[in-house]
C-alpha cells in the first residue's frame, strides 16, 4: 500500500472489483470485513454465537447484495448499515422465538436473551428501534449509525441518499421517540 493510499480507498478498490465479478476479490472483501462485521454485530447481540450467525448473515448480504452499493458512501459505511441490520434481524427472530416457545407452565427461568435486567440495556435499544421501526421506519438506520456506530451526519446522508438537514431533523425526531422508551421503568 502506498503512502497516498489508505485501508478505506483499497477496500473500496476491493468492492468494485468485487462488484464488477471478481471471485477472488469478493473473497478478499469478505475476509477484510469479516472482523468489522463481527464487531458490529456483538456491539448488539450480548451472546457470541448469536452474533456470529447474525455476521454470517451479514457476510451474505454483502456477497449477494454487493451490486446494490451505490457508492455514495464509502463501503464501510455501507458495510455498517448491512451488519446494523443484520443483528436488528436476528434479534428480531429471536424474540419471535422465544415468545413462540414462552409456556409459563414449562419454562424453569427466563431466556436472558429476552430480559434485559441480564442481558444488559443493549436489548432495551432494540425494543424501542423495532417500535421506532414499526411506526417511522425511514428514521431507523439514521439513528443507529449515529448513536450506536458514531458514523458523521455527513456520513449518514451519503448512505441513506438524503439531504443533510433531512437526516438531521430524522435523528432528532427519532431520539424523541426513543428517549423515553429507554428510561428506566418504576
Amino acid at each position: 500500500m502506498s503512502e497516498s493510499t489508505s485501508p478505506t480507498d483499497d477496500l473500496g478498490a476491493l468492492a468494485e472489483r468485487a462488484k464488477g465479478g471478481d471471485k477472488n476479490a469478493m473473497d478478499d472483501l469478505l475476509r477484510l470485513v469479516h472482523p468489522r462485521v463481527l464487531r458490529i454485530c456483538r456491539s448488539v447481540l450480548p451472546y457470541s454465537a448469536d452474533a456470529e450467525d447474525a455476521a454470517q448473515e451479514a457476510l451474505l448480504n454483502i456477497a449477494t447484495k454487493i451490486h446494490t452499493y451505490s457508492g455514495r458512501s464509502s463501503f464501510s459505511t455501507w458495510v455498517h448499515s448491512v451488519a446494523a441490520n443484520s443483528a436488528r434481524s436476528t434479534y428480531r427472530k429471536l424474540k419471535r422465538t422465544a415468545q413462540a416457545a414462552h409456556n409459563p407452565e414449562t419454562m424453569e427461568k427466563p431466556d436472558p436473551r429476552t430480559t434485559s435486567v441480564i442481558a444488559g440495556t443493549r436489548l432495551d435499544l432494540l425494543e424501542a428501534l423495532e417500535t421506532l421501526e414499526r411506526d417511522r421506519p425511514q428514521m431507523v438506520t439514521p439513528l443507529v449509525l449515529r448513536d450506536v456506530y458514531g458514523l458523521s451526519y455527513e456520513e449518514i446522508a451519503a448512505e441513506v441518499g438524503a439531504p443533510l438537514g433531512t437526516v438531521k431533523s430524522r435523528i432528532h425526531d427519532a431520539r424523541e421517540v426513543v428517549r423515553p422508551l429507554l428510561r428506566p421503568k418504576d
